[in-house]
C-alpha cells in the first residue's frame, strides 16, 4: 500500500456514532461503510487499530469496566483489530498518550512492529490529525457535524467519509489531496477485494 502497513482509527465519531460518555453498549451503530474499509484494509494485510480518548473515566462519567464493554461490542460488529489503545485521562491531566500527543499512536506503532511513518491515523477531530504529526504519522480527517471549521481547515488530508479515506490509502499516499472527491463504495471500487460476503 505504498508504504502504509497499518491504519489507526478514532473510535467515536469515526468507526462508530458519537455518543457522548457512551458506556452502554446496545448504543453502539458503525459509520456507513466502517465493516467494508476495514475488510478492505484487513484483505490486502493492512494492520487496523483503535487509538481513543476516554476522558469519560477521568471524569468519572464511566467507569473502565464500561469502555471495554463498549469496545467489545464494537469488535463484535466491525472484527478484529490488530492493536487498541485507549486512554482513560482528562485534558488536563497531562498524560503523553492522551490525544493530540502521540503517545497512543507510538504505542501501536511498537505493538505492531512498524515506524510511525508507516501509519496512517483516520479521525474526525483535530487532536486525532494533530496526533497523527506529532508521531511522524499520516493524518486524515473525516470530518462530522462536530468538526470545527479550523479544524478542516488545518487537516492536511480531508475525505468525505471513512470509505474515501480508506480507498484513498488503498491507491497510496499520492492519492491522497487536500480533499478527497471519490465518493465511490468500498465494494464498487475494487469489486471482490472489498466484499464481505
Amino acid at each position: 500500500m505504498n508504504g502504509i502497513d497499518a491504519v489507526l482509527f478514532d473510535r467515536d465519531g469515526t468507526l462508530v456514532h458519537d455518543v457522548p460518555y457512551n458506556g452502554d453498549p446496545a448504543l453502539v451503530r458503525p459509520v456507513d461503510g466502517a465493516r467494508a474499509a476495514l475488510d478492505l484494509l484487513r484483505a490486502r494485510g493492512v494492520g487496523v487499530g483503535v487509538v481513543t480518548n476516554q476522558s469519560g473515566v477521568a471524569r468519572g462519567l464511566l467507569s473502565t469496566a464500561d469502555v471495554r464493554r463498549v469496545d467489545e461490542r464494537v469488535r463484535e460488529l466491525l472484527g478484529p483489530f490488530d492493536v487498541w489503545a485507549v486512554c482513560p485521562h482528562g485534558p488536563d491531566d497531562g498524560c503523553p498518550c492522551r490525544k493530540p500527543r502521540p503517545g497512543m499512536i507510538l504505542w501501536a506503532a511498537e505493538r505492531l512492529g512498524t515506524a510511525p511513518e508507516r501509519i496512517a491515523v483516520i479521525g474526525d477531530i483535530g487532536a486525532d490529525v494533530a496526533a497523527a504529526r506529532a508521531a511522524g504519522a499520516l493524518g486524515v480527517l473525516v470530518p462530522t457535524p462536530q468538526t470545527r471549521p479550523e479544524e478542516v481547515a488545518a487537516a492536511g488530508h480531508v475525505a468525505a467519509d471513512l470509505t474515501t479515506a480508506v480507498r484513498a490509502l488503498v491507491r497510496g499516499r499520492g492519492a491522497l489531496g487536500r480533499v478527497l472527491a471519490d465518493e465511490r463504495p468500498v465494494a464498487a471500487a475494487f469489486g471482490s477485494a472489498g466484499r464481505t460476503g
